[in-house]
């Protein structure tokens, strides 16, 4: 786990490293040592032992759990819309926001801004590329919208989506069709697929000589289930066709690597699964492709090769997008693997307890597929899945998210690092009665 003093101390040299002015600030951001301890001790608890081993160890769960301030009185599953920070993040960021409000000028865009650098670099470097292809950005559909009406197509240019995109990446796409006449074809994929070779085979289906991008997501938002990105990328670059990877749910959440999945355009949040606060996103572009994707702010003709055109949005706070430093380092000092063993066991836990109890229940997440995560959807046959959901609400305090989209009649549930065993327990039982009794 990164200290107080090291992780500072990195930031300045990152800083320094990047041709930077890091000036420091009259008070540092304030990071609560206890959150920071906690993690650490935790860190040291779980020294040796395997990552499915840990994932079962309820004393380093619940000194995780001890890092965020949660309301006692209710459950929270539903991560994949947006997840609690834990309490130094937000700490930090409340500082920054109290500090540049002093002398905005001076201490928001002259002390503070610069450390974007800083965030650009150490996001590179988890995702695994250069910092001169990342732009930090407010969230993934920002990201990807970024992506979606910055390239150049012509009326009659073909764009193939998914049925299961992300519904305001699919808006976006609609916006182009009325307004550049570009024709989107949605690929209906079932939930589960039958096999990556079936989505493969259905994208190749879809595609024309008049065929130019392709955009899905790298996990559907309401199911989790991973896409076969890296064979989807392939297939594209064969035709010449770009691929846009909606990696909203992905990021710090299964394993989501640039040169695993091998893609040219990437966007994310980072307020889910990170831990970031709300706010915070990233785009990747590959090097060789930014001077010929347009900002979704216009930015001058001199930052036409530079990825920071992306960020020419405006007067914007700094103190969210450098909270995101804080956010890495918590994540780091869990583990990627760790952290990922714990989100498919509390969700196994609840999904293959309701799954057993009756035939009525249906789970459209492949749960024994290793690249799936938290992210899940329950279907009750007889269960509205709007009343479901306020019955768990205003009955039980339990926060989930419901839907009726693409096939799918359901509530998400998404447990994420701070949630107990006793959370998820309650949560089947809970359910059980629903069952029983209905709502």
């Amino acid at each position: 786990m990164v200290s107080r003093r090291a992780f500072l101390e990195s930031a300045v040299r990152a800083g320094a490293a990047a041709g930077l002015t890091v000036q420091p600030a009259i008070r540092q951001p304030a990071f609560r040592r206890s959150a920071l301890r906690t993690v650490g001790e935790s860190a040291a608890h779980a020294a040796g032992t395997s990552p499915g081993e840990l994932a079962a160890d309820e004393s380093y769960w619940a000194g995780i759990r001890k890092a965020f301030d949660l309301d006692p009185s209710l459950i929270y599953l539903n991560s994949a819309g947006c997840s609690p920070a834990p309490r130094h993040v937000l700490d930090g960021m409340i500082h920054d926001l109290r500090y540049s409000n002093e002398a905005p000028v001076e201490y928001m865009w002259r002390r503070l801004e610069p450390k974007i650098e800083i965030v650009r670099r150490e996001l590179a470097a988890e995702f695994g590329c250069d910092p001169e292809e990342i732009a930090v950005t407010r969230n993934a559909s920002e990201a990807n919208e970024i992506a979606i009406l910055g390239l150049s197509l012509r009326p009659g240019d073909e764009a193939i989506v998914t049925n299961h995109n992300y519904d305001r990446m699919l808006a976006a796409w609609d916006q182009r069709a009325r307004r550049d006449g570009v024709v989107v074809k949605r690929v209906v994929l079932e939930m589960p697929p039958a096999s990556d070779a079936d989505v493969v085979e259905r994208i190749r289906a879809a595609i024309t000589v008049r065929t130019r991008v392709i955009e899905l997501p790298q996990l559907t938002n309401w199911t989790g289930q991973p896409l076969p990105i890296a064979a989807i990328v392939a297939l594209g670059r064969a035709h010449g066709i770009d691929v846009l990877v909606d990696g909203a749910q992905g990021f710090a959440h299964t394993p989501s690597t640039r040169d695993a999945m091998e893609c040219d355009f990437y966007g994310a949040s980072l307020h889910k699964w990170l831990l970031a606060p709300v706010g915070t996103g990233f785009l990747y572009v590959r090097r060789s492709r930014i001077e010929s994707l347009w900002p979704l702010m216009p930015a001058p003709a001199s930052m036409a090769a530079d990825i920071r055109k992306f960020e020419e949005v405006g007067t914007h706070p700094a103190a969210n997008h450098n909270a995101i430093l804080a956010a890495l380092a918590f994540h780091h000092g869990i583990g990627g693997e760790r952290k990922l063993a714990r989100l498919r066991l509390v969700r196994d836990r609840w999904a293959r307890a309701l799954v057993a109890e009756s035939s009525r229940v249906r789970v459209r997440t492949p749960l024994d597929d290793p690249r799936s995560g938290a992210v899940t959807i329950v279907e009750v046959d007889g269960l509205d899945p709007v009343r479901l959901y306020e019955w768990l609400w205003s009955r039980y305090r339990i926060i989930t998210s419901p839907t009726t989209f693409a096939g799918l009649s359901g509530v998400r549930v998404t447990p994420n690092v701070f949630t107990s065993v006793a959370e998820v327990d309650t949560f089947t039982e809970v359910m059980r009665r629903a069952l029983r009794k209905g709502v």
